[in-house]
């Protein structure tokens, strides 16, 4: 027997959702998120996250991938609620909804104590720069990712969207230069800096390290700079003045993979 749609924002989950996906003081007090679209979903359920309920349209259940997705979740006991697509739109965090969103615990991936490659992030604070930077990240290979004060949050709908699943395969930890200090002392910190001398591939990434990412707005706080073994640039070609924070990170971290890939 078919579900009648939810057709009322007044729903309780509609409005749950909905807070979740405005407030960050939401997300954190009841320790969940909300990820819109199959790929995302899809790519959770591959790490074995377990949601707590999904919202969909019946459009969206029409295609053949949308009924494998919907049954998966059934199978893993997760409630499958239709709505109409005014409701969809309204929980919804994007301007074109998908059709399918759920809810899901945050991933809580363990840290490494002894992390060969890290990725700190000092004061990122655009929500869809932080996500591409997470999925540069993990990309690479990077052991985990230091966000620092002042950096967006990291599960916000837009670092969800920007991360494709980064969230799911990388540990994130909050932190402070002064407990980076205590519990990475052996490790090297590289801060990107497009003023730096030393060009970032005569590094040796094969050795442990980290790279520190600053604000594109503020630049590196003093405390990243303090605590910097190296800063390093990108050299430009045709007096380009520099890179955008994610696009940075990305030659940086993958010239590291690079390098332990030959070495």
């Amino acid at each position: 027997m078919s579900v009648p749609p939810i057709t009322s924002i007044q729903n309780p989950r509609v409005k749950r959702v909905r807070a979740l996906q405005a407030h960050s003081k939401t997300r954190r007090a009841e320790q969940r998120l909300v990820l819109e679209g199959a790929r995302l979903l899809s790519d959770a359920l591959a790490a074995g996250a377990q949601p707590e309920f999904a919202l969909y349209t019946e459009t969206f259940a029409q295609g053949a991938a949308a009924q494998q997705l919907l049954a998966q979740l059934r199978a893993l006991n997760v409630a499958c609620l239709p709505v109409t697509e005014a409701v969809m739109a309204h929980a919804a965090a994007t301007q074109t909804p998908q059709g399918i969103l759920a809810v899901l615990p945050l991933p809580e991936l363990p840290f490494p104590s002894q992390p060969t490659l890290l990725l700190a992030l000092d004061g990122v604070s655009e929500a869809g720069n932080l996500g591409t930077l997470l999925r540069s990240a993990a990309a690479a290979g990077a052991d985990g990712v230091l966000l620092l004060p002042n950096c967006a949050d990291p599960f916000n709908p837009k670092a969800l969207r920007a991360a494709m699943g980064a969230h799911f395969r990388l540990p994130l930890k909050h932190s402070t230069w002064t407990q980076i200090a205590a519990e990475f002392a052996e490790l090297p910190f590289y801060l990107a800096d497009a003023s730096a001398r030393l060009p970032y591939d005569a590094v040796d990434w094969r050795q442990p390290a980290a790279l520190i990412i600053g604000s594109e707005a503020h630049g590196a706080t003093d405390a990243a700079r303090q605590h910097a073994t190296q800063a390093i640039a990108i050299p430009m070609a045709r007096a380009a003045e520099s890179l955008n924070a994610a696009a940075a990170a990305a030659v940086i971290l993958f010239e590291a993979r690079r390098q332990r890939r030959l070495g």
